[in-house]
């Protein structure tokens, strides 16, 4: 049995093979086929249509300086993906929203590019594919779990595999 450290240096040494093999490069809005960088759509996963963040709050969150974070921002919002605001308790704080046209593309978009996926799952067998999603599910309820207790959320209950 492997221990926890020899564990994540094999997941350190896989799991990159995996996203590079699948990750999509760019996200196209379905509707006007614009071009959005992995950035710019990574942003839109962050933001919600009605609970608004603020700039700053966003920045740090994504580990970058309030003004990187503006340009993105202005850059969405001239295609119309998010929509800007002042914080009516405090006009000096900026809220940052999806649009309707945001939530299209944040539902649109995803890290991995489906046909690729579809296609490396189809080399599997299918005693394969569920070891392997049985296993996913493990480390995605592991990793839930770990940012909820950084967070100081409550835990959430884990789903059996």
């Amino acid at each position: 049995m492997a221990s926890a450290a020899d564990a994540a240096r094999e997941l350190m040494t896989l799991y990159p093979r995996i996203y590079f093999a699948c990750h999509t490069r760019h996200v196209r809005d379905p509707q006007t086929q614009y071009l959005l960088s992995r950035h710019q759509a990574s942003v839109l996963d962050h933001l919600d249509d009605v609970d608004a963040i603020t700039l700053n709050g966003l920045a740090r969150h994504m580990g970058v300086t309030p003004g990187t974070m503006s340009l993105t921002i202005d850059r969405l919002e001239r295609k119309g993906y998010v929509a800007r605001g002042r914080d009516a308790t405090d006009r000096r704080r900026v809220l940052v929203r999806l649009t309707s046209a945001g939530v299209r593309v944040k539902e649109a978009s995803s890290v991995l590019d489906h046909p690729l996926v579809e296609a490396m799952m189809a080399r599997l067998t299918d005693a394969e594919r569920e070891a392997a999603i049985r296993g996913l599910a493990l480390l995605a309820d592991a990793a839930q779990t770990q940012m909820a207790e950084r967070s100081g959320a409550s835990v959430p209950t884990r789903r059996a595999p």
